[in-house]
């Protein structure tokens, strides 16, 4: 089968042609030795089928990032038919500066200008049979937002599959050129296959060529060919001089094909309206209001709070709910069919085990579709690029570039499609840490936490009880933040560059593709893993050591047991000391499950012979408001919501931390950092609590 490469700068369309070329038919996965996704589909048609594998967005073919590492040694080392170049038409100069360096590998190159539509509608074109001249590459004019130019470009491709090319590089016949032919004759000695490649990258000294040549920067061979470039241009590295040879010549040779309608200096409509969106002081507050829009239409109950309107995620989590209450109802039935009485282990398996599990997962099934969604809308037209440059210089005090404010940010809904969402960063340190501090963004799951302990223990100040521990959350990750990036990351901050795109109307069917990839991903990943949890903890909390099957969450259970064996951990942070002790550990393990679980939990084992859940029913969240009251200190009570807070999540954020990191040492360091800094936060607040109380006490 014929294997097609798409490469090109992100935000360049790649993707929506990805979508386009491969419909359902692809699947993502990883690529060897990185954390780094790679996308792979099948395109059909009738001059037959070919593989089509989605590069990673890269700007160049320099060794800075995994994904430029990934996209050259796949293009060297897998030798695909045809690598599909994609250029954003509408910025043709940054964007043939990846073009000049894949035309110097030994592979057929196709280019296909993407977003012509936009510059039609500016009264601008491309001269695309100058382009393709001057280039020596075939040039096709498409849209992947409406599918125009694209059967074309696949059809020529398709009929002249099987054709080499040799490399050849825009720098044989400039200021270059003598250190071009002593760095070719260099590469050629050693037998190195993409010899034009391998040998522009010696002028740049770059780690792996010279790796590769077997040779040094203090070479002999390696120092005459610096001394040539420095002869071209003394002011500048070796990197920088080829850089800068390469945009002279762009601009000289390549940039004449594009035909401007506007006036140099003349702003663009995306120029325009980035003067309000991008906007030094109004930028940031039209972002947090659309931002709170969004989560508006996807936490939210009521539309702008009228009642009668439900918001798209509630509507679509009351229609979830209402299809999983029939097939429950539906498997009760079953279970009275068969015999199987409540209380049973067939019974609590299948409908306390198995459902419950499902029905959590389908629980965040909604949240994560809508508020994808929504994204994925501000993605496609354009709008994301620009929340990313508006709060990258925050973020870069912590080490993290502005891209990963966005996850950060829907932590405070979910903690599960925010650390699903880190795989729009291109940077995997970025990735890593963002997915370290997502957690301790205080997700809507917990809420239900400070409500009872707020009622139960600071019904005076229950608003600012509530909005310091949502302060406690985001300083702790600010400090782990400035630890980790001076410590664990220290040195491997990535550089953030992102090229603006115009704004453009989002294509629906590229947003349902989108949509389904994630919906599809969670399900099938997180999913998974959140059923087995769950199902496992209700084995835990039924069944004692000896197997015989108990009262639920009772201390007989080997939950129970543990909750008691492991007290000794959580008596330094004060809730877990006394008689009852326990009660307070086990809800913090049935809360790995889903944190509204410790609410419940504690309804069971601070109200025995209460009926109801703690959750819902209000007689029981009196009886349970009361027995808090009894058990807890006010700074007991804020040790045991901090805990709750940094420490691990819910199973569904756990699986989706194992799925996105794909890295054992780094998930388990994550796991353990959550529970160090949970336990060093309480510790403090439980010191430092109960020093005031005996200050004042004295006083």
């Amino acid at each position: 089968m014929m294997r097609i490469a798409l490469a090109g700068n992100p935000n360049s369309g790649k993707t929506s042609l990805f979508n386009i070329l491969t419909g359902s038919r692809a699947h993502v996965g990883n690529w060897p030795g990185v954390t780094v996704d790679r996308r792979e589909g099948t395109y059909k048609s009738k001059l037959g089928e070919a593989s089509i594998v989605d590069l990673p967005g890269i700007y160049s073919l320099s060794p800075y990032s995994p994904e430029e590492v990934v996209a050259r040694n796949y293009i060297i080392d897998d030798k695909p038919d045809v690598v599909i170049n994609i250029v954003d038409a509408t910025n043709l100069e940054r964007n043939l500066y990846l073009t000049t360096q894949l035309l110097e590998l030994d592979a057929p190159v196709v280019v296909a200008l993407n977003m012509t539509d936009l510059l039609k509608k500016e009264g601008s074109s491309i001269d695309v049979k100058l382009l393709e001249q001057r280039l020596g590459v075939p040039v096709f004019s498409i849209s992947a937002l409406y599918g125009t130019g694209i059967p074309e470009m696949m059809e020529n491709i398709m009929q002249n599959a099987g054709q080499k090319r040799r490399g050849d590089t825009i720098l044989k016949d400039g200021p270059l050129a003598t250190a071009f032919d002593a760095a070719l004759k260099i590469v050629k000695s050693k037998n190195l296959s993409n010899p034009v490649f391998h040998a522009v990258k010696l002028l740049e000294n770059d780690s792996l060529v010279l790796q590769a040549v077997g040779m040094t920067e203090e070479s002999p061979e390696i120092k005459e060919v610096n001394a040539l470039v420095a002869a071209a241009n003394p002011l500048m590295d070796g990197d920088a001089v080829v850089a800068d040879e390469r945009y002279k010549t762009i601009s000289e040779k390549f940039v004449p094909a594009l035909k401007r309608a506007k006036k140099e200096g003349e702003l663009t409509t995306s120029d325009r309206v980035d003067k309000v969106l991008t906007h030094r002081f109004l930028g940031l507050p039209i972002f947090f209001l659309l931002m709170w829009f969004v989560f508006h239409l996807t936490f939210g109950e009521f539309l702008f709070g009228i009642e009668p309107v439900p918001t798209p995620g509630s509507l679509l989590t009351m229609g979830v709910e209402w299809l999983f209450g029939y097939v429950n109802d539906g498997a009760v039935w079953l279970m009275e069919a068969i015999g199987a009485a409540e209380g049973s282990l067939t019974y609590g398996l299948i409908i306390d085990g198995i459902f419950a599990g499902v029905g959590a997962v389908l629980g965040f099934l909604p949240l994560i579709a809508i508020l994808f969604f929504f994204l994925s809308l501000l993605e496609e037209s354009g709008y994301m690029a620009r929340a990313a440059f508006i709060m990258d210089r925050l973020l870069r005090k912590l080490g993290l570039s502005g891209k990963a404010f966005v996850p950060m940010l829907m932590g405070f809904g979910c903690s599960v499609p925010a650390i699903m969402g880190v795989r729009t960063l291109e940077n995997d340190k970025d990735r890593k840490l963002t997915m370290m501090l997502i957690p301790w963004m205080s997700c809507g799951a917990k809420f239900p936490i400070y409500a009872v302990f707020a009622a139960a223990m600071f019904d005076k100040n229950a608003d600012l009880m509530t909005f310091g521990l949502y302060l406690i959350g985001i300083v702790t990750a600010i400090i782990a933040g400035l630890i980790l990036n001076k410590t664990v990351f220290k040195g491997d901050s990535g550089t953030f560059i992102m090229e603006l795109p115009a704004y453009h109307r989002p294509r629906f069917k590229s947003l349902m593709l989108h949509l389904w990839d994630k919906v599809k991903h969670y399900l099938v990943r997180a999913g998974t893993v959140i059923l087995a949890s769950t199902i496992v903890i209700w084995f835990l909390a039924n069944f004692s050591f000896s197997l015989r099957m108990v009262e639920a969450n009772s201390a007989e259970s080997i939950l129970g047991v543990l909750g008691n064996a492991i007290r000794f951990f959580f008596v330094p942070l004060g809730f877990a000391s006394g008689q009852d002790g326990w009660k307070a550990v086990v809800a913090i393990l049935t809360g790995l499950v889903a944190k509204e679980m410790v609410v419940s939990t504690m309804g069971v084992l601070y109200n025995p012979g209460i009926s109801g859940d703690a959750l819902e029913d209000e007689g029981a969240q009196a009886a349970l408001i009361a027995s808090i009251s009894a058990s807890f200190t006010p700074v007991s009570a804020l040790s045991f919501m901090a805990f709750n807070l940094l420490s691990v999540p819910c199973m569904a954020a756990v699986g989706a931390l194992r799925s996105e990191m794909r890295s054992k040492r780094w998930f388990w360091f994550t796991m353990g950092m959550w529970i160090v800094f949970a336990w060093v936060v309480s510790f403090v607040i439980n010191i430092i609590g109960n020093g005031l109380n005996a200050v004042f006490h004295w006083f």
